[in-house]
């Protein structure tokens, strides 16, 4: 099982440990891809502050992430789980689990990246600023930038398993399963469900479900499940507890789409 997660906004601070060795990072084939947002992005940081915050989007009180840009080939490093943060990462709470599972969690996650392209939470990396829906004036939309390379990458990454798809949207821009790999991807939203004057109501979440789709990976991780394929992944879902809702795709060469429904959020 292969599964897809966004990076957090917020991140840690950089760790203490060797600054970044590119050629030590997973999906070796992304490496002149990288090496390009890597060059680009620490240029236009180092040589005009405002224009990078402009680029970068960031409001006056984040002007510091501009300078933690310039260093990112000196700063010391940590594994990415540990790097990205926020909701979704809470939920997971990768630190906390078992030795079993978190070797799970390093074979089958994969967390996508303005900067990287996609890492594994195991990838030693520095903390920085680049988010999937930067357009760098060199590279354009980093979203576009990125199909290419993923699209020769993340086949073979994805294997012949499962491959379960929790992204953000701006993270989907990156690469969107085809053909025989879509037909075994499923893609997850979650719904919240109210009943008002006895009619029930669902509606899509933004925050919690971030929490949901971390408890989710981290269930999935602790139960050692290894589900084959989208119907089974729906089935497992409701044996951990979860109200599953999935819908098979009307043609072939598409994703499936599985609905969680929850009645509580946190």
């Amino acid at each position: 099982m292969l599964v897809l997660l966004p990076p957090s906004e917020g991140k840690a601070a950089s760790g203490r440990g060797a600054p970044l060795k590119p050629e030590s990072l997973s999906l070796p084939g992304l490496a002149a891809a990288r090496a390009a947002v890597l060059d680009e992005l620490v240029e236009l940081c180092a040589a005009d502050e405002e224009k990078a915050r402009e680029v970068l989007g960031l409001s006056e009180g984040l002007r510091g992430e501009i300078a933690k840009n310039v260093e990112l080939r000196t700063a010391g490093t940590r594994p990415a789980g540990e790097i990205y943060t926020g909701v979704l990462y809470d939920a997971l709470d990768l630190a906390s689990l078992d030795a079993a599972a978190r070797r799970r969690a390093g074979r089958s996650l994969l967390v996508f990246s303005g900067l990287w392209g996609a890492v594994r939470v195991g990838d030693r990396i520095p903390s920085y600023r680049c988010s999937m829906g930067v357009k760098l004036p060199g590279l354009g939309a980093l979203g576009a930038y990125w199909r290419g390379p993923m699209a020769q990458v993340l086949p073979e990454a994805a294997g012949d398993g499962l491959v379960l798809d929790l992204r953000s949207s701006a993270y989907t821009a990156a690469w969107k399963p085809k053909g025989e790999v879509a037909q075994r991807t499923a893609s997850v939203r979650v719904l919240h469900s109210q009943t008002v004057d006895g009619v029930e109501k669902r509606s899509v979440v933004s925050h919690f479900n971030k929490a949901t789709k971390g408890r989710l990976v981290r269930d999935l991780l602790v139960a050692g499940a290894r589900p084959k394929g989208p119907a089974e992944l729906a089935e497992t879902l409701r044996e951990l507890g979860y109200v599953v809702e999935a819908e098979a795709p009307a043609r072939a060469g598409r994703a499936w789409s599985l609905d969680v429904v929850v009645t509580e959020i946190h």
